[in-house]
């Protein structure tokens, strides 16, 4: 089982996570996978381990292909091999909400949402406690007199709740020239968290060797975007945090108890099914069953951050939104592929590696 560590950001202030539309005045409930790795990248340059993390991540499958040492004992840092496929050092999830010790995770859409009810819409809930899903895919059905869902955050949550988790909020401004001449007002929205709240995500380890060599460079990358901030606005202090909160362990059993296939579920290692907790871009050699599975797809965009050309735009990439459930004969692994705008002078990377649990393949469930 893979190593791993969940880590818990409790913002200090407001966050702005930009949605794909690029609109100012709206705000995404996600901080994706490939906003996470570009933001540990940026600090790993700050702290010294800005090459060595790129080869160990993003340029891993190219590093293989020019025939390093990467199946060495000292290559091992670098990724390993896994069923003809080459797997980056490190692999993180998106960031998902949490409530004190309650995890809230975009669903698997295969069980998602759950037959119709008299008292909750289901499928207004874009977020749901990890127990709710680990119910599910056990083949039993979730309790609608003890949930109702929070407009505000769209998470399915207790009917005690006495709070959202967060709620958007739009902040104006106004630059002003150094005359006081021209004035130019402006808004953007953010996630303000309530008390307890946060952000949580998971990143693994290919081996012991890659979570020695990074466990520690993570952590300490980490910890300095927590004080720097991740996301937008950051020179207003926005997407600060206190200081990361860090759980070791192992997939899946850091996040859910490992299950049989519930009555009513294919059996067979063929019928392998996938749960995503991060963003995928497949690579050229992943062995997905597209017919089958249930999934959705996502554009990406955004900007440089580089003193190269700072603020150009990347290339867009369509990848598999979490939440997706993919049937392959192998785990999926992903990509990094390049994004740079046309004759940029080096290589920007948006990671598409794949985190996701394997999960029993039951039937589709009805929408409400």
């Amino acid at each position: 089982m893979p190593k791993a560590v969940l880590v818990r950001l409790r913002p200090t202030g407001p966050w702005r996570i930009g949605p794909d539309s690029g609109d100012r005045d709206r705000v995404d409930r996600i901080y994706h996978s490939d906003a996470l790795y570009a933001a540990v990248c940026a600090a790993m340059f700050r702290l010294g381990e800005g090459d060595a993390w790129l080869n160990a991540t993003a340029r891993a499958n190219e590093t293989s292909s020019e025939g390093g040492a990467v199946g060495s004992v000292s290559g091992a840092a670098f990724g390993s091999f896994s069923g003809g496929a080459f797997a980056p050092a490190v692999r993180f999830s998106s960031c998902f909400p949490f409530h004190g010790s309650t995890l809230f995770v975009v669903p698997p859409q295969n069980v998602w949402p759950p037959p119709p009810s008299s008292k909750v819409r289901w499928k207004g809930a874009r977020f749901v406690p990890l127990s709710v899903v680990e119910t599910l895919l056990a083949g039993k059905t979730v309790n609608e007199d003890a949930f109702a869902i929070d407009g505000a955050s769209e998470c399915l949550m207790p009917v005690n709740a006495q709070n959202s988790l967060f709620r958007t909020a739009v902040r104006s401004r106004a630059a002003v020239d150094r005359a006081g001449e021209s004035v130019a007002p402006h808004s953007s929205a953010c996630l303000e968290f309530a008390p307890g709240a946060g952000l949580w995500f998971v990143a693994a380890f290919a081996d012991d060797a890659a979570q020695a060599r990074w466990r520690g460079p993570v952590e300490g990358a980490l910890r300095l975007l927590a004080d720097s901030g991740f996301g937008g606005e950051r020179s207003l202090g926005w997407g600060r945090a206190q200081m990361p909160e860090i759980a070791d362990g192992e997939l899946p059993g850091l996040l859910v108890k490992p299950r049989e296939s519930p009555e009513g579920g294919e059996a067979g290692e063929e019928n392998t099914a996938y749960w995503m907790l991060s963003l995928f871009h497949p690579g050229e050699s992943e062995a997905v069953d597209w017919q089958r599975g249930q999934y959705s797809v996502t554009m990406r965009s955004g900007r440089v951050e580089s003193d190269a050309g700072w603020g150009r735009a990347k290339k867009p990439t369509r990848m598999v939104a979490e939440g997706s459930v993919l049937v392959a004969t192998s785990e999926p692994r992903g990509a990094a592929p390049n994004v740079a705008p046309e004759d940029f002078p080096h290589p920007v990377y948006r990671a598409g590696f794949a985190l996701c649990l394997p999960i029993p393949l039951v039937p589709r469930r009805v929408a409400s």
